[in-house]
């Protein structure tokens, strides 16, 4: 037999008045949920929609409405997408009034209803679905894992709709619980999620602390391992001239995995403090997120790459030079000199870098080195080269160097 709406409601109406135990009157909820699940398309909707309207009613004991809708919700996943998201729907606003009664059966179809929303990329309602969830207000107690996993979820989907204070918001929510929580798991998608959060944010040098750490946990497979470290390195290019830059350029620097990246060369440049050409920044950019190439709020109308390349080529120009005209400044820079002065005098008011602006002269002055940290630095940079050329030649001539290697250790 056919099982259209007219047969449903007349299979419900005779249970409403069915006398039986719970466990009974269950059992035949379940049996006309199994025989409305036979029908399809617009007939299964409608079918399903009288059903769920029947089961929240106050008619219906709440022991009986509880399982039913259970049922309804686990069954809901073999739904396809757009059928099921429906009836999610419709379910949720049928139970609204009464939602306090059906925390349980809500917060799974919410997640349902969030998983099939990412699957189509709609982010930001996803998000918004999961955020119904009342995880600290509602009656019932979620445990630590499952509140700290929903909160992550939530952060990540507006990170991926490009909202990262909305995301930023939830992040602080998970930390509150994150060292509550003995997952292993769980703490790794939180530092991963807390690390992408201070990325979109700008907040560079402490991503790039973050993914760096990452990129030593062992629990992780090595491919995600590396991607951590990239990531390290890009956000540690894109950070602000200073000190803090500059011990996370050594850090990297002296990580040999680093010499496998693609942006060697410019981390290689930046930690021996040698000029950045434009043109060398291509392979570079490319490996850069949209969130990335963002333009920078200084009026100058650089992009964040550009930002940071300036102010490194500024600091390595200041250990070049005593001094220079804001005309040579704007050629060594390839920018106009009036951005070049704007640039220096803010990294000077900043204490980023040392030194003074003569207006009147156009000229920047950079305060004198201290010699002996200078030469500890060119030394550094020449046994450096002079490693680098001498393990060249062991790639070419390795039985050269075995035998200069002997002669050293018999001398």
């Amino acid at each position: 037999m056919a099982v259209t709406v007219a047969v449903v409601r007349q299979q419900l109406a005779s249970l409403a008045h069915f006398g039986g135990s719970h466990k009974d009157q269950v059992e035949r909820y379940r049996t006309i949920l199994d025989d409305i699940l036979s029908s399809s398309g617009e007939e299964l909707v409608d079918n399903l929609k009288i059903f769920i309207e029947a089961i929240v009613n106050e008619n219906v004991t709440l022991v009986i409405s509880r399982q039913v809708l259970t049922d309804v919700s686990s069954r809901l996943l073999l739904l396809p997408d757009e059928i099921s998201k429906a009836v999610s729907h419709y379910t949720l606003d049928k139970v609204q009034p009464r939602v306090i009664s059906f925390e349980e059966q809500v917060a799974s179809i919410r997640q349902h209803l969030a998983d099939i929303y990412e699957r189509n990329q709609n982010w930001r309602e996803a998000a918004n679905v999961l955020v119904g969830i009342p995880l600290e207000t509602g009656q019932k107690q979620y445990t630590v894992d499952y509140k700290l996993e929903t909160y992550l979820k939530i952060a990540r989907l507006y990170l991926e709709d490009d909202d990262p204070v909305q995301a930023e918001a939830f992040i602080n929510r998970a930390s509150l619980l994150q060292a509550e929580s003995k997952n292993e798991q769980l703490q790794i998608y939180y530092k991963v999620c807390y690390a992408r959060v201070l990325d979109y944010r700008r907040k560079f040098i402490e991503a790039a602390q973050r993914y760096n750490e990452l990129s030593y946990r062992s629990i992780i497979h090595e491919d995600e391992r590396m991607t951590a470290l990239r990531n390290a390195l890009i956000c540690t290019i894109l950070a602000s001239a200073g000190q803090q830059r500059s011990r996370m350029l050594a850090t990297l620097f002296k990580d040999e995995r680093c010499q496998q990246l693609p942006a060697y060369s410019i981390l290689e440049k930046m930690y021996l403090d040698r000029i950045i050409r434009r043109s060398e920044l291509q392979e570079f950019e490319a490996l850069l997120q949209p969130h990335q190439k963002a333009c920078t709020i200084d009026g100058l109308g650089s992009t964040i790459l550009d930002r940071a390349v300036i102010e490194h080529n500024l600091l390595s120009a200041s250990k070049l030079y005593n001094n220079i005209t804001f005309e040579e400044l704007g050629a060594l820079l390839e920018i106009p000199p009036t951005k070049g002065e704007k640039i220096a005098s803010q990294m000077i008011t900043e204490g980023r870098m040392n030194g003074y602006i003569d207006q009147i002269d156009s000229i920047v002055h950079f305060e004198t080195r201290e010699i002996l940290p200078t030469w500890d630095k060119q030394i550094q940079s020449l046994c450096y080269q002079v490693n680098q050329i001498i393990e060249k030649i062991a790639q070419t001539q390795p039985d050269w160097i075995a035998k200069a290697m002997e002669n050293q250790l018999v001398h």
